[in-house]
């Protein structure tokens, strides 16, 4: 929170800078209103770090906070100034840049505009404002000509609800979306303040009836409003008789100025601004985190110590996956169900109806039939059959659970993970697939032995009894010439590149030794037919000394290679 904090500073910093250059529109009042007129037009108009218009008693102010991925991209926000904390937000997912507009026209209108299309914007219901008002309570407002608000910012909260600031049935509070892009939000429904996963069948997990840390002032009312109150969140009825209270902290601080924050991870924190954002109450909505929707990853099972474990049923699967992607088309291949482990417990069967009455055959071949139903709750004891088209996490429940549970998975192999049935719907492995596999391996394990043994067979070297006596034959012969290696011809010409000629047993290519000595390598390439020339060039050629014949300078007899080196004739082929 405080690196938030920090980021959020050096925002208001960085646009104070930047815009602090541009002209100032002199029809505009910084403390308390401003009027018709105003046209923060490239954000041109800037006071206290960005943030142009505050209350009388100076707590809090109403501008431009930067975001904290980006310190380029800008927020219309109100801000309470000593910590720093944004209470609320006009443009919350669309941030704008320092070349949109913030307008309050001649007409009355208000609207946040980016580029040719505004992001947002004020319904007066038709009335034109005369002026824009940040009161000392947090509450913007709009005010007409008879100065009676026409429009006020506690009518439409975002994530926050501030000391004194009424909360009533039909508004709703929404968080920040979490990292896999869920929002939750509060509102008053059906007489009862009620947290739901903001899924597309949203999905409840805590309400103000069923809070067992509540004080009941009266039995049997139905809620229709809420507020903060010195150090209790209080719920009234329909007449504001005081209902239920939940004490945010105690003992009682008469200095305490507290506020209510729906945070991304679906929980309700309470802090006291006059101790900044560091010192929040130990009073939380839920209580136990493994009650809200994602404390874990989707249907991974939270246990009362916040460690995260995928249940038996997923447990062999990749992530904990069941490899359907989209409930309703966007996977394909077949479904089942599959019992996800004992204990489970979901948040969510405490609060919503059962989609039928039914016995477990009937709840597991109805949720089949259904291609939204990803998962599914039995409860013996009364026949009560839950479906759900999204899930969040599991509870683990040390006691045990009256439920038994059920998760659909791909069951052909869709997802390459899961080929576990149950019941009936158990699939067969495909041995078929199997066999296919094997033959082909086999098959290929073939052909490679194949191609290694003829490889082999390539460079197998003469018989050690051959070699031995064409060694023991040339080792006889007077006045010997050098015997090269393989490796030092192969070096002296370069790896064979300069080709001098063709003969009748191979092919003639020019090489320099270490000395200098220039040569020429003739490379016989018809071993069986050239054994026997190879040893009458030598044994002739190589005692042979004459001004007018050429001299053969070395030979190569190593394994399957037979060259002959001669004294390089530099003025061409030794038939001219």
């Amino acid at each position: 929170m405080e690196a938030w904090n920090f980021a959020r500073f050096m925002g208001f910093v960085w646009l104070s800078i930047l815009l602090l250059s541009e002209s100032c529109l002199a029809s505009i009042r910084s403390i308390g209103k401003i009027y018709p007129g105003f046209q923060g037009s490239q954000m041109n108009w800037v006071d206290k770090e960005g943030l142009f218009l505050s209350s009388n008693n100076s707590v809090f102010v109403f501008g431009f906070t930067t975001i904290p991925q980006d310190v380029e991209l800008f927020l219309l926000v109100v801000v309470h100034l000593s910590s720093l904390r944004v209470v609320w937000s006009a443009n919350i997912g669309k941030p704008v840049a320092n070349s949109d507009m913030f307008v309050f026209d001649k007409k009355g209108k208000v609207f946040l505009q980016k580029g040719g299309s505004v992001v947002w914007s004020i319904d007066t219901g038709g009335k034109a404002a005369s002026a824009m008002e940040l009161q000392d309570s947090g509450n913007l407002v709009l005010l007409g000509d008879d100065n009676q608000t026409i429009w006020q910012s506690f009518s439409h909260p975002t994530d926050t609800l501030l000391w004194n600031q009424e909360f009533v049935e039909g508004m709703r509070l929404v968080s920040n979306p979490n990292p896999n892009n869920l929002s939750y939000f509060l509102e008053i429904k059906s007489g009862d303040a009620i947290l739901f996963a903001g899924f597309k069948t949203p999905q409840p997990y805590w309400s103000m009836a069923k809070e067992n840390r509540k004080t009941i002032n009266k039995d049997g009312g139905v809620v229709s409003l809420a507020s903060l109150d010195a150090n209790s969140w209080k719920f009234y009825d329909s007449k504001k008789v005081l209902l239920w209270q939940l004490i945010i902290s105690d003992p009682l601080d008469s200095n305490a100025t507290w506020i209510l924050v729906l945070g991304s991870d679906g929980i309700i924190s309470f802090y006291n601004l006059q101790n900044g954002n560091s010192n929040p109450s130990q009073t939380k909505i839920p209580s136990d985190s493994c009650s809200t929707p994602q404390h874990c990853d989707p249907y991974y099972e939270c246990y009362s110590d916040n460690r995260c474990q995928c249940p038996s049923g997923l447990s062999s699967s990749p992530n904990c996956s069941t490899g359907i992607v989209s409930p309703c088309g966007g996977s394909k291949g077949s479904t089942e169900l599959i019992s996800a482990g004992d204990g489970l417990y979901y948040f969510a069967l405490g609060f919503v109806s059962p989609f039928s009455k039914s016995d477990l055959n009937s709840c597991k071949t109805s949720c089949l039939g259904n291609c939204s139903c990803l998962a599914l709750f039995f409860q013996n004891s009364t026949g009560n059959c839950f479906q759900f088209d999204r899930i969040g996490n599991f509870q683990n429940s040390d006691k045990g659970s009256s439920y038994v549970s059920y998760i659909k998975v791909l069951s052909d192999g869709g997802s390459g993970t899961n080929t576990r049935g149950s019941g009936s719907n158990q699939k067969h492995f495909p041995y078929v697939v199997i066999i296919a596999i094997s033959t082909i391996l086999v098959i290929l394990g073939l052909l490679y032995v194949g191609y290694r043994y003829t490889r082999k067979k390539k460079k197998l070297p003469e018989s050690p009894q051959e070699t031995s006596e064409e060694d023991n034959f040339l080792e006889t012969l007077s006045g010997m010439p050098i015997r090269f290696s393989y490796t030092d011809l192969q070096t002296a010409t370069n790896n064979f590149s300069v080709k001098l000629g063709q003969g009748g047993f191979g092919s003639v290519y020019q090489g320099i030794l270490p000395d200098g000595t220039r040569l020429a390598v003739k490379k016989l390439e018809c071993i069986g037919q050239g054994k026997k020339e190879f040893r009458a060039e030598v044994s002739i050629i190589g005692s042979i000394h004459h001004l007018h014949l050429v001299r053969l300078r070395g030979f190569c007899a190593e394994g399957s290679h037979r060259l002959l080196a001669y004294e390089y004739m530099a003025k061409g082929s030794l038939d001219k």
